[in-house]
């Protein structure tokens, strides 16, 4: 299978080489005799090269070749110094296409290959939860800022445990490779508390302590300003009760079944896991009543922070209502990442790790 670059294909430019052959051809047949083709066939190699497979790289050098060899030959100028110049130059640029298609091709396998081993370590740390825990439909996303690695710095997990469902994302300081460690920390706390502790408070003391040991073991600015946003939520009995800890990270959202969003900010501010030693009494949770058929959302600040050309902040409250029924978790996250795409559509790309989990009690 041929292998090009991602940030260069597209349907525009998949085309472009055939187009400059073809307008090649025309403009050295209506053009007057020391006029010729030659660079548009030039450029067309190039850019088959740099966007093409290898196959359609060699059969556009080709037909370039060949088209300059019959026009310069239909002239009688292929015996003439600038007939073979610009044989020369068309054949040179074939010969330049083909080395940029390899090395851009030996470029896509190890793009290839970074993005398995990182898939293979994303779904180690986090595996897609299942759809189904108990009454509870379960959907989950991750857009990671580095897309190359497809891995980063958001986290999410959901867990069925002696105390209820427990739910946890969280959201670690930087993003990317560089803040895999601390995701890794996380998670293993989490999965490993969450059956261990009844009481919510412990639990994120639990966090809180997994981190700082991690930090202690880190070197520099990791080790100093080292933290996690992060949210836990509980569903109790029946699971007609919620009940939040929320250590800095934005607030979710209840999707009702008629569609009303309410955001569930915290009763009392607190901060993320790895400050607690800054002092402060810990927050107690906040308790919400789920009714049936209604969603909780669950997302990160690369959601909240994303903004549009008006350099505005996506606002999940506001937006959501007007996406049309959302039935299901899936329909809710798939949702709310193409209105992310559209809300960013005019601006640079995404710099911050996306994560959400959507969770329905039918």
């Amino acid at each position: 299978m041929d292998i090009v670059t991602p940030s260069f294909s597209g349907p525009a430019l998949r085309w472009m080489p055939s187009a400059l052959l073809v307008g090649g051809v025309v403009f050295d047949l209506v053009t007057p005799a020391p006029y010729t083709g030659d660079p548009i066939f030039a450029a067309a190699c190039v850019l088959a090269g740099a966007t093409q497979g290898v196959r359609a790289t060699v059969l556009t050098c080709l037909f370039a070749v060949v088209a300059i060899v019959l026009l310069s030959a239909g002239e009688d100028e292929i015996i003439h110094h600038r007939g073979i110049a610009d044989i020369s130059s068309v054949a040179v640029a074939a010969l330049l296409a083909i080395g940029i298609n390899r090395v851009l091709r030996r470029y896509g396998r190890r793009l290839e290959t970074v993005r398995s081993i990182s898939e293979a370590a994303q779904r180690a740390l986090m595996p897609v939860p299942p759809d189904r825990i108990g009454p509870l439909g379960i959907a989950a996303r991750y857009d990671a800022a580095a897309s190359e690695a497809r891995i980063g710095g958001d986290i999410y997990a959901a867990q069925e445990t002696p105390y209820g469902i427990r739910l946890l994302i969280g959201d670690v300081r930087g993003k990317g490779m560089g803040a895999v460690g601390a995701v890794a920390v996380m998670l293993g706390a989490f999965r490993e508390a969450a059956d261990d502790e009844p009481d919510l408070l412990r639990l994120a003391d639990r966090l809180d302590r997994a981190l700082d040991r991690h930090k202690e073991q880190s070197a520099g600015e990791a080790r100093l300003e080292g933290f996690t946003t992060g949210l836990i939520a509980e569903y109790g009995p029946g699971c007609g009760t919620l009940r939040l800890v929320n250590r800095g990270h934005p607030p979710p959202y209840l999707i009702a079944a008629d569609g009303t969003v309410r955001t569930l900010a915290p009763s009392s501010p607190d901060l993320p896991f790895g400050m607690h030693g800054l002092g402060g009494v810990r927050s107690a949770p906040d308790e919400v009543a789920v009714p049936h058929g209604s969603t909780l959302l669950l997302v990160t600040d690369g959601v909240t922070e994303s903004r549009d050309r008006h350099g505005t902040f996506y606002d999940p409250q506001s937006r959501l209502p007007a996406l049309g029924p959302l039935p299901t978790p899936h329909a809710v996250v798939d949702a709310l990442r193409e209105d992310l795409g559209t809300w960013t559509a005019h601006t640079v790309n995404a710099t911050d790790d996306r994560a959400m989990l959507a969770v329905r009690r039918d």
